[in-house]
C-alpha cells in the first residue's frame, strides 16, 4: 500500500467542487486498491513553496502554473519522471509542446500539463449586427478591430468600441498580450539570464494602436484605469463591442448580468501570437519511486483520461456547468478526436459563436508569460494608463523607460 499525498482538494466553501473530488478519490482507489489518495487544500504558492519543500511538507506530487517548472527544474524542486512515463504510453497524445513546458534543455520530464487556455477576442454579436458589422466574421487582424471599434463606438455615446485594462497588474498582463499579437516578446534570454524584449518595434506597434484608439478614433471611451470587473459589467450591460478575454469570461457575465450565451462571440487574438498558459502536476524531489509512479498514476486518471470523459462531462451538464466553450487542444491524435466528439455532444453553448476561436487556432502562436511576470506586469501598468489617459504620451520614452526597470526585475532570473 503507497499512500500519495496531493494538493488541489478544493476548499469547504465550494461544496460542490469539494464532494466532485473525493467521488474522485474514493473512485480511484476503488480502481487502484494499493494506492490512497491523502487530499489537501491548496494550489501553488509561491511565498511557501521553498519553505514546504525544506521542512518536508510539501505534498508529493503538487500543483503548478506553466511558469513555474522552469524555475523549479534549474533550482532541483522537483522529482525527473522521465523513466517512468514509459508505463503510461497513452500520455503520447498530450500535445508535444505543452509536455515540453516540464522539460529541461536535455529533455528530461519533470512534470505533466493538465490544462491549458488562450486569450482571444469577446464581443457582443447584438453590437456587431446594429453596427453593420457581420458577427459571424469578427476582426481577424488590429487594423480591423480598430475599424469595427470605430462603427460600434458610433451607435451611441453610452457605447464602447473597445475596453482594456490598465490596473492592478492586469493593464501589464493585457499589454504582455498586445505586444505578443505584433510579434514581439516582453523578455527574452540573454545569455544566462534575461531582459526586456519590447523596446522594439512591436511594443511600439502596440502602443501606437492602444493610442490611436482612444485619442484619434475615440472608440475606447473617455473612463479609464479599469480592471476586469469594470470591464465585464460594460459588457454585461450591453454596452460594450470588444475586448480581451479568454472562454471563462463568457459565464461569467451571463451568471452575473443574467446574459445569454448566444450574445457573445469569440475570436482568436488579432495577429500573431496570443498569450496563455496552463496548468499540471509536478513530483516532490523527495518521492520514493513508489510514491512517484502512484503519483503519476493519480495525475493520469484524474486530469489525463479521455476515457472519462464522457463521464465527467455528464456530469457537468447536470451541475448546469457550460460545456463547449472553446479552449486550446490539450490533446493531438485519437484522444482529441474522442474529446471533440464528447463535448459536441454535450454542448450546452451555442458552438458556431466560437467557431472564429477555433478556426485560427493554429495560426496564432500561444506564448506563455515572462519570468516575474507579476513583477514585470506592475511596471508595465504605468505603461497603459499613461497611453489611455494622457493624449500626450511619449510612447519611446514609456517603452525605455519601462524596459530600463523590466531589465531590473529579470536581473535575478536565471
Amino acid at each position: 500500500m503507497v499512500t500519495v499525498s496531493v494538493n488541489g482538494l478544493p476548499p469547504e466553501t465550494q461544496a460542490i467542487d469539494r464532494q466532485n473530488f473525493e467521488d474522485d478519490i474514493a473512485a480511484f482507489e476503488a480502481a487502484h486498491p494499493d494506492i490512497r489518495i491523502d487530499a489537501r487544500e491548496g494550489l501553488m504558492d509561491p511565498e511557501t513553496f521553498t519553505a514546504k519543500l525544506a521542512g518536508g511538507q510539501l505534498e508529493d506530487v503538487f500543483y503548478v502554473y506553466f511558469t513555474d517548472p522552469a524555475g523549479l527544474i534549474e533550482r532541483g524542486q522537483a522529482a525527473d519522471i522521465t523513466d517512468y512515463l514509459d508505463e503510461f504510453p497513452e500520455l503520447a497524445d498530450v500535445r508535444p509542446e505543452l509536455r515540453d513546458v516540464f522539460r529541461d534543455d536535455e529533455g528530461r520530464a519533470y512534470g505533466l500539463p493538465t490544462g491549458n487556455y488562450s486569450m482571444g477576442l469577446l464581443y457582443n454579436r447584438e453590437l456587431f449586427r446594429e453596427a453593420g458589422l457581420d458577427p459571424d466574421q469578427p476582426p481577424e487582424t488590429w487594423d480591423e478591430v480598430r475599424t469595427a471599434a470605430r462603427e460600434i463606438s458610433a451607435l451611441g455615446e453610452d457605447i464602447v468600441g473597445f475596453a482594456d485594462y490598465s490596473k492592478n497588474n492586469q493593464g501589464g498582463w493585457h499589454l504582455t498580450a498586445w505586444i505578443y499579437s505584433m510579434g514581439g516578446q516582453v523578455a527574452e534570454r540573454d545569455g544566462d539570464g534575461w531582459r526586456a524584449a519590447f523596446d522594439d518595434e512591436a511594443g511600439r506597434a502596440a502602443l501606437e494602436a492602444l493610442h490611436a484608439m482612444r485619442w484619434e478614433d475615440d472608440s475606447m471611451g473617455t473612463r479609464q484605469l479599469l480592471e476586469i470587473a469594470d470591464v465585464q459589467r460594460m459588457m454585461g450591460s450591453g454596452q460594450l463591442g470588444m475586448y480581451l478575454a479568454g472562454p471563462d469570461n463568457i459565464p461569467t457575465i451571463v451568471k452575473q448580468f443574467e446574459r445569454e450565451y448566444d450574445e457573445f462571440g469569440l475570436a482568436a487574438m488579432p495577429g500573431e501570437a496570443t498569450l496563455g498558459g496552463g496548468d499540471g502536476f509536478m513530483v516532490n524531489p523527495d518521492a520514493s519511486p513508489e510514491e512517484i509512479r502512484a503519483g503519476l498514476t493519480w495525475v493520469r486518471w484524474k486530469y489525463l483520461n479521455p476515457e472519462r470523459e464522457e463521464e465527467v462531462t455528464r456530469n457537468a451538464v447536470e451541475a448546469g456547468i457550460p460545456v463547449g466553450l472553446p479552449q486550446p487542444n490539450l490533446w493531438q491524435g485519437e484522444s482529441q478526436r474522442i474529446v471533440d466528439a464528447i463535448h459536441e455532444e454535450y454542448a450546452n453553448v451555442p458552438l458556431e459563436n466560437y467557431q472564429p476561436f477555433l478556426d485560427r487556432a493554429d495560426e496564432v502562436e500561444v506564448l506563455v508569460e515572462p519570468p516575474n511576470a507579476q513583477q514585470i506586469y506592475t511596471v508595465l501598468d504605468g505603461v497603459m494608463q499613461a497611453v489611455l489617459t494622457e493624449e500626450n504620451a511619449d510612447l519611446d520614452r514609456l517603452l525605455s523607460d519601462a524596459a530600463d526597470r523590466v531589465d531590473d526585475i529579470l536581473a535575478t532570473v536565471r
